[in-house]
């Protein structure tokens, strides 16, 4: 898969791929996005002392360094999970500026978010796990994965990858989903609403990060 680095509004990197004519991040600002939707929406809902944070999409890496930084904050101990179809390679992923954006200090700890082993959890440091998936979506054995307590919903938009978006797909975190569960999205849209509430999921829309009205939050 061909990417491109480019520069989004808030001055942070994010990748264009042609193939799909789609960006990894919001063009408004991939950090501003990531940190609205899926920290402040999303695990910052979380009252638990111990997460288990499922995500759709490792991708860039962004969400799971902006997980790290509140783990460490809040003194939480994360899992982080994510399963990724197509990782970046280290030409690639070496060169994204979110630490000179965030925190620098945490450089070392990012590149190692990519560097370290695929399906095996890896500890990055006290308060944070992480296991990457290389896998399709459809393809994972839940059964073999904690119950969630949140969920990063992040593939590519529905028009881009509807195989993702799916009733079955929801249906399968549902299920392995801890009570009160907390699923995030930037997508708003009416379709991938209704199949969430299909599943279980009670679904609200609430306001979305810049250059983007709404998004949805599901609770199990």
């Amino acid at each position: 898969m061909e990417r491109k680095l480019i520069f989004t509004e808030d001055g942070s990197h994010s990748f264009f791929v042609p193939e799909l004519d789609e960006q990894y991040h919001s063009i408004h600002g991939a950090i501003q996005e990531s940190e609205h939707v899926f920290i402040q929406s999303g695990l910052n809902w979380c009252e638990k002392e111990k997460i288990v944070v499922f995500e759709v999409g490792f991708g860039t890496g962004l969400n799971a360094l902006l997980t790290l930084l509140f783990a460490s904050q809040k003194n939480k101990e994360i899992t982080y999970i994510s399963v990724e179809k197509y990782p970046l390679i280290q030409s690639e992923y070496q060169i994204l500026n979110y630490t000179t954006k965030i925190t620098p200090d945490k450089a070392d700890e990012f590149q190692n978010l990519h560097q370290c082993p695929w399906n095996i959890p890896v500890v990055i440091n006290d308060n944070f796990i992480l296991h990457k998936i290389s896998n399709d979506l459809r393809n994972i054995n839940f059964l073999s994965l904690p119950l969630f307590d949140v969920i990063f919903f992040d593939a590519f938009a529905p028009n881009k990858q509807p195989d993702l978006w799916n009733h079955e797909v929801f249906s399968n975190i549902y299920i392995h989903s801890c009570d009160n569960a907390i699923l995030v999205t930037y997508c708003a849209k009416g379709i991938i609403r209704r199949d969430l509430q299909n599943v279980g999921f009670k679904v609200e829309r609430i306001p979305g990060p810049p250059g983007k009205k709404e998004m949805l939050r599901a609770i199990k």
